[in-house]
């Protein structure tokens, strides 16, 4: 009863998402009312159907509904809680479900706000219209080729033989379920990634949407922007929080002692960020001066087809990640989307840039409009770099039928000056004025920061720490910090000066009045903190291997590591056989426990490593091999890699701050010789 029910709610998804199309595109034609009744039934439809479908689906899951055939091979009685939780989208056919759940909240979300406006709104309607087109297919999926409510006809013992074609058909119960793969039921970041990311890949839909709905109307100008800032920051913000919290679990689960390592997957993540990051800062030139509209179109475009080719890596099971899933009939119609998204979007643009190139050109290279462009350029290149390093394996096997790989190596040499590129652009970009840039302006605002950039690089070695790379790094990423806070100081005091107040209290007022602006330079110290702490954790981690016997100490790092004893427990559905190591240095002593944790129903155990953190760096511990006499385990040490997490959070934080902070309430007014606005060009 529980699959068919859940199916009802796909179908009647379907069915509104059809409806979507139809009302939608017809009410393009009017542009003096707005079909209000009309859009709410097809919405609300959408809404009630995704939230039946994936509400039945955890149903099934926590009661242990073995005549579902995903169930059976997804779960089991012993399944905690939480992970039971997150086998909805543990698998192919259930992350389809949440993926046309979330679809349907933004779009619900979007014709809420159209109601809201009370007047005619082709625009929004054009964009609903485009909303539904992407949710038919996805439910389309859910009905055909995807659903995670079929039956199971052939029970075993364990989990389910043969799967049933016909979803309402009734399913016979096997005793016990598989559970979920061992790697999505050994940390409860399973529970917050994938759906963190999946909002942040269909988020993209919304600035998608409107995009096509104002090629489609002819519509020139920045209201498709400034209709979808709010949706493109939110989406950009989730999945940036996605791909960390995926480090994260890497990190924590997978044993090799990394967290990113160019996986097709992660990098699947990684371009629509790059593409939305440009987008970011584009439209913010063709809002304040009316420049780059085609190319804002071009980016939208790219970042929301990356999505459809990040599912397509996914979900089409022709590359081998701990990421993807089997190969399944979803992946080729998912290049057949990918196909159908290009083909007439792209085609649309062409069809209207007669009418949409923007009547401004870059009145200087060196201005801050010429360095977003820069920014764009290297941003774009990058993401490109990241998709033939991506795809390059994929065409030689499709083409010649030899397996080829393309590693680290390649990414990094590729990858390095790009980056080192655009975080000098992120120090320069900012403080640079519009229009046109001074030499001598330039210099003045840049000369302190450069100074600071090289006092700190000296400091660094001082300290000791050498390498190029790492050297490079820490100046690089202190100019940038630097410059921003130099920026923010000189502006304050002027402030302060003026309204009579603190300059602290001047510069939390200047971040609220502009919180777009400084928002984004909090997201730049971020992602400068993130450079050094890779800079540092890469180029001076320790990496060794101890075979140890009971009793006996070995040292790594400063640390002195004791094999104190061999520890077997049984917990809720997992058997831990790990070692217990006494730490020690300095006199400080802690204890870590790395192990190797077997579940049931599954025959291969997966190593989980333990991890002592601090201010100066991450020991790492994971097992190799264990006896009842004798452990080998890998120990690894990552100076200041806590940099990583805390700059790429700070960078998330930054979509945060330029949403939610409000203006300050208004005060005296300003002489007029007095610029303090950080929209306009700063005066220092």
């Amino acid at each position: 009863m529980t699959g068919l029910i859940g199916y009802i709610g796909v179908v009647l998804g379907l069915v509104s998402s059809f409806a979507l199309v139809i009302v939608g595109f017809n009410g393009l034609r009017y542009s003096d009312r707005l079909p209000t009744s009309a859009l709410r039934r097809a919405v609300y439809g959408l809404a009630a159907g995704s939230a039946i479908s994936f509400i039945a689906l955890e149903v099934a899951l926590l009661s242990d509904d073995f005549s579902i055939a995903y169930i059976a091979n997804r779960s089991a009685t012993v399944t905690p809680f939480l992970f039971k939780i997150a086998s909805a989208w543990g698998a192919l056919e259930g992350s389809i479900v949440l993926w046309g759940l979330v679809l349907a909240g933004f779009t619900l979300w979007v014709f809420l706000s159209i109601a809201r406006r009370g007047k005619p709104d082709p625009l929004g309607v054009g964009a609903l219209a485009v909303m539904g087109v992407v949710s038919v297919f996805f439910f389309g999926l859910m009905a055909t080729v995807a659903t995670p409510f079929s039956p199971c006809i052939d029970p075993a013992t364990v989990g389910c033989l043969e799967t049933g074609s016909i979803p309402w058909a009734a399913g016979v119960a096997s005793l016990e379920g598989w559970g979920p793969n061992p790697l999505l039921q050994n940390h409860f970041l399973v529970a917050v990634h994938p759906p963190t990311l999946y909002i942040g890949y269909v988020g993209l839909t919304v600035p998608f949407a409107f995009a096509i709905s104002a090629l489609i109307l002819g519509t020139t100008g920045s209201a498709w922007l400034r209709r979808t800032r709010h949706w493109t920051l939110i989406a950009w913000m989730f999945l940036t929080i996605g791909i960390v919290v995926g480090g994260i679990w890497s990190y924590e689960v997978l044993g090799w002692g990394g967290f990113w390592a160019w996986d097709p997957v992660e990098n699947a993540s990684f371009m629509p960020w790059l593409i939305a990051t440009a987008f970011l800062h584009s439209s913010i030139i063709q809002e304040r001066r009316g420049m780059l509209q085609s190319w804002n179109f071009s980016l939208i475009i790219t970042a929301f087809a990356l999505t459809i080719l990040g599912t397509f890596l996914t979900r089409s099971g022709v590359i081998n990640s701990v990421h993807s899933f089997a190969e399944s009939p979803v992946g080729p119609l998912l290049l057949w989307f990918l196909m159908f998204v290009l083909i007439t979007s792209f085609g649309l643009f062409a069809a209207r840039s007669p009418h949409i190139g923007s009547p401004k050109r870059l009145d200087s290279l060196m201005s801050r409009e010429g360095i977003f462009l820069g920014n764009n350029l290297l941003l774009s290149l990058f993401a490109f770099v990241v998709l033939a390093g991506t795809l390059y394996p994929m065409v030689v096997e499709a083409v010649t039928g030899d397996r080829v790989s393309v590693g680290r190596p390649f990414f990094d040499r590729l990858a390095l000056p790009i980056v080192f590129v655009l975080l000098i652009a992120m120090g320069v970009g900012p403080i640079t004025p519009m229009r046109v840039a001074g030499a001598k302006i330039l210099w003045e605002r840049l000369r302190t920061p450069i100074r600071i950039a090289l006092g700190v690089t000296a400091a660094t070695v001082l300290l000791g720490y050498r390498g190029a790379w790492l050297l490079l790094t820490v100046l690089v990423a202190s100019f940038v910090i630097a410059a921003i806070l130099r920026h923010l100081v000189v502006l304050a005091r002027k402030a302060a000066t003026k309204q009579d107040s603190s300059t602290a209290s001047a510069a939390l007022r200047l971040m609220r009045k502009d919180s777009r602006y400084w928002g984004g330079q909090i997201a730049h110290i971020g992602v400068a903190l993130l450079a050094l702490g890779i800079g540092f954790s890469a180029n001076l981690t320790v990496d060794d291997v101890l075979s140890l016997s009971l009793g006996e100490t070995a040292s790594v790092a400063g640390y002195e590591i004791t094999y104190v004893e061999r520890v077997v427990r049984q917990e809720p559905g997992r058997v831990i056989d790990g070692a217990t190591l006494r730490i020690e240095r300095n006199g400080s002593v802690s204890t870590l426990e790395p192990r190797i944790i077997s579940f049931p129903q599954q025959t291969n155990p997966i190593a989980t490593p333990s991890v002592a953190m601090g201010i100066r760096g991450d020991l790492y511990t994971t097992l190799n091999s264990l006896d009842a006499n004798s452990a080998s385990i890998r120990v690894l040490w990552f100076p200041f890699i806590w940099l990583v997490w805390v700059g790429s959070l700070l960078t998330a934080f930054a979509a945060l701050w330029s949403l939610l902070v409000p203006k300050p309430a208004r005060r005296a007014v300003l002489p007029p010789d007095v610029s303090v606005g950080v929209g306009a060009d700063h005066v220092e």
